[in-house]
């Protein structure tokens, strides 16, 4: 199988909202045709290996720096990447999650308040209560997680039947996706039967692509909360028999990395393998080498090299994205030459990487 545009794999916290609300789908593929035109008269020399002598600390200034300039990009998609690259590396957070949690695009809003309460930055409750009646379900139910986490000792109180609703009710199945992957990341078991009846939903005449990525997030909740019994239904997802399954494949790679699923470590191992029949797309092979660097092996540095100078500026950037996941200091250079790139999507991907290669304490 050859690269595909059509794929939209992003970064776990916003896998959902990235489709449904910042436009990655389309806007992706929009982009890369734009920038495979360009890629004759565009030099991408700016991936090559760099050797600044710059410190540690001067490089993780740099990228902090960087994300901070990226977190107010034109392009929404590249302003939430950043926002959530920042994690644990700034003390501008705050003020950078505050900007996103008024942000015109709703996308940016609900990625700003996972951000919230995944810190805990309790200073932002008021602008948080305000999004809990947001016009938008997903900022909605990114707000009431924020809510829930930041007053975590005192969160009986706090009303998660909209959750409830939206994964039930809501016509919109990627608002219920995304109303499912909150409830797994609260943590509450309680929730399990909820998820269990919401998995028959029928849902009409969603394409069935669309209705597999529910499945699959759902099962994701699921084993969050205890329930593993619903691995079969990830690890099944790793095998597509068409070629539009494929989307769903990338998000079983990465729920398997998330949900730390030692056991399909050959399954993953098998879909880079070079003489498989069926060679993985791009897309799929980065996936994989993510989520097996969060199983410990962080030797696939090598599948990010494939792809790291590729007209695709996607594809680019989940390379860099791969790097930072190895942890390995070895590929600072690279990503240093990266953070040079003509795309921001990828510059901000590359500084995210290079924070989560130096870590909080250097």
């Amino acid at each position: 199988m050859k690269e595909s545009k059509n794929l939209c794999i992003s970064v776990p916290l916003f896998a959902l909202i990235c489709g449904a609300l910042l436009g990655c789908s389309s806007g992706s593929g929009q982009t890369a045709q734009r920038d495979s035109s360009q890629a004759a008269s565009s030099t991408r020399g700016n991936q090559r290996a760099v050797q600044t002598g710059r410190s540690r600390r001067e490089l993780k200034f740099e990228a902090v720096q960087a994300l901070l300039e990226l977190s107010t990009d034109v392009n929404p998609e590249t302003r939430a990447n950043a926002l959530e690259a920042l994690q644990g590396h700034t003390d501008s957070l705050e003020s950078v999650a505050a900007l996103g949690l008024s942000d015109p695009n709703a996308g940016v809003r609900s990625v700003a308040a996972m951000v919230a309460g995944k810190q805990r930055l309790s200073d932002l409750s008021p602008m948080l209560d305000g999004l809990l009646n947001d016009s938008s379900p997903f900022v909605r139910a990114s707000a009431i997680f924020a809510t829930v986490k930041i007053h975590s000792l005192n969160s009986e109180n706090i009303d998660i039947t909209p959750l409830a609703v939206m994964l039930l009710e809501s016509a919109d199945i990627r608002v219920s996706s995304h109303a499912a992957y909150v409830l797994g990341e609260l943590g509450n078991s309680s929730a399990i039967p909820l998820l269990r009846q919401a998995g028959g939903r029928p849902w009409g005449q969603t394409a069935p692509v669309r209705r597999q990525l529910f499945r699959l997030q759902i099962a994701e909740a699921m084993i969050k909360l205890g329930d593993s019994e619903s691995l079969d239904a990830v690890r099944s997802a790793l095998y597509p028999s068409r070629p539009e399954e494929l989307e769903a494949t990338a998000l079983a790679v990465q729920i398997i990395g998330e949900i730390q699923d030692r056991g399909a470590i050959d399954q993953l191992i098998y879909l880079v393998d070079e003489n498989s029949e069926r060679q993985m797309p791009a897309e799929v092979r980065l996936a994989v080498a993510g989520a097996l660097a969060k199983l410990g092996l962080r030797e696939g540095g090598f599948i990010a090299d494939e792809f790291a100078e590729r007209p695709n500026p996607v594809i680019r950037a989940q390379a860099a994205l791969v790097y930072g996941r190895t942890g390995r200091a070895e590929h600072l250079p690279k990503l240093e030459g990266m953070l040079e790139d003509e795309l921001a999507q990828v510059r901000a991907a590359s500084a995210g990487a290079i924070l989560e290669i130096l870590g909080e304490g250097q």
